[in-house]
C-alpha cells in the first residue's frame, strides 16, 4: 500500500478477528488508532499486545449507543460474524448491524470522516449465479435462522448509500467473503476453526451435508490489505467484493486440514443447517481494477499458519459457546414450534 498522510482512525469491533489485525496494520502504517469494542464475541487478549502503544487507545463501548469521537476514518467492523455467535442473540445481531451502522454514519456525518462499512458475502444469500459480481442483488430468505445477520448487513449497506445521497458522507462498502487465520476464536463455529480444532484433538471431523458445498477462503492478511486499499483510494465507494476466488469443497478443506495436522481424524456427515449457501465465490474484477488487489496467500500456506496459531492457544482462556441454534435447520425450527 502506498504511504498515506497521517490519520486518526476509529475501528469498531477492533478487538475482533478482523478488527485486531486491522488495528495492527494501521499502527504499523503510522496512524493513530482508537479501538471500540464491547467484547460481546471477542477477547481483550486479541489486542493485549497493543495496549500501551503510544498511538493506540481502547474504549469499551457498544456501538448501538451513540459515541462522540473526533476522527478522520472509521472502519465499522463491529458485529458478531459467525453463525454460532450471531444466532446466540439474533435480535442483538440485527441491532448492531442496523443501529450500529446508523450511529457510526451519524458520527461520520458530524466529524466529516470517511467510513468503511464491513459488509459480507452473506448479502448474496444462497446465490443462483457464481461467481457473484457486485451487481447481483442476491437470493435471500428474510425469515430464516441466519436472516438476522444477512438482512442486518443488507440494511447497513442501504444506510451507507442513503447517508451518502442525503448528507454527502464519504462511504466505502466492502463485501467480505470467508476469511480465516490467526486470531480466530477457537469456538466460533466457522468451518476452518471447527476442522482444525477437531483435527488437533484427534476427533472425527463433522461435515454438514455431503461436503459438496463450496467456499472460498481468504487468508486474513489478504483481506485486511483489501480493506485498507479500499479505504485509502478515491476511485470507488464500492460495494467491492473482498475474497479469494479459488473455490474448494468443504470436503476438500477437511482432507487438507487432516493432512496438514497429521491427524487420525475420520470424516462424518451430519444434516445441512438452515439457509447454508451451496456456493460462495467472489467475482473480484472490481477489486483488481480499482484497488489493484488480489489474494496472494493460498489455502495450504494460510492453513499451515492458522494451525500453528491454534496449536499454541491456551484453551482455558476461551469459553465454549452457550447452547445455540447455529446447526438447526430452518425446517427443524418450524417442526420444533409445531411439536
Amino acid at each position: 500500500l502506498p504511504s498515506t498522510e497521517f490519520r486518526r482512525v476509529l475501528v469498531t469491533g477492533g478487538s475482533g478477528f478482523l478488527g485486531s489485525h486491522l488495528c495492527r496494520r494501521l499502527l504499523a502504517m503510522g496512524h493513530e488508532v482508537t479501538c471500540i469494542d464491547n467484547f460481546f464475541t471477542s477477547q481483550r487478549s486479541n489486542i493485549a499486545d497493543l495496549i500501551g502503544h503510544p498511538r493506540f487507545e481502547l474504549i469499551r463501548h457498544d456501538v448501538t449507543e451513540p459515541i462522540f469521537h473526533e476522527c478522520d476514518f472509521i472502519f465499522n467492523m463491529a458485529c458478531p460474524a459467525s453463525p454460532v455467535h450471531y444466532q446466540f442473540n439474533p435480535i442483538k445481531t440485527t441491532k448492531v448491524s442496523v443501529i450500529g451502522a446508523m450511529n457510526m454514519l451519524g458520527l461520520a456525518k458530524r466529524v466529516k470522516a470517511r467510513i468503511l462499512q464491513a459488509s459480507t458475502s452473506e448479502i448474496y444469500g444462497d446465490p443462483e449465479i457464481s461467481p457473484q459480481p457486485e451487481e447481483y442483488w442476491g437470493s435471500v430468505n428474510t425469515i430464516g435462522v441466519r436472516s438476522c445477520y444477512d438482512e442486518g448487513k443488507r440494511v447497513s449497506e442501504t444506510l451507507c448509500f442513503d447517508y451518502q445521497r442525503m448528507n454527502n458522507v464519504e462511504i466505502r462498502v466492502a463485501r467480505i467473503f470467508n476469511t480465516y487465520g490467526p486470531g480466530m476464536h477457537p469456538y466460533d463455529g466457522r468451518v476452518v476453526t471447527n476442522f482444525i480444532m477437531q483435527a488437533l484433538a484427534g476427533e472425527d471431523i463433522t461435515i454438514y451435508g455431503d461436503g459438496s458445498q463450496t467456499r472460498s477462503f481468504a487468508y486474513v492478511d489478504d483481506t485486511v490489505e483489501g480493506l485498507l486499499r479500499l479505504m485509502f483510494q478515491d476511485q470507488t465507494t464500492g460495494p467491492i467484493n473482498i475474497g479469494n476466488p479459488n473455490e474448494f469443497t468443504v470436503k476438500q478443506l477437511a482432507e487438507i486440514v487432516i493432512e496438514l495436522v497429521g491427524s487420525k481424524s475420520k470424516i462424518i456427515y451430519l444434516p445441512l443447517p438452515g439457509d447454508d449457501p451451496k456456493q460462495r465465490r467472489p467475482d473480484i474484477t472490481k477489486a483488481k481494477k480499482y484497488l489493484d488487489w488480489e489474494p496472494k496467500i493460498q489455502l495450504r500456506e494460510g492453513l499451515t499458519k492458522t494451525i500453528e496459531y491454534f496449536r499454541a492457544l491456551d484453551l482455558r482462556k476461551y469459553k465454549k459457546p452457550t447452547p445455540h441454534t447455529a446447526h438447526r435447520t430452518t425446517e427443524e425450527d418450524a417442526a420444533k414450534k409445531k411439536a
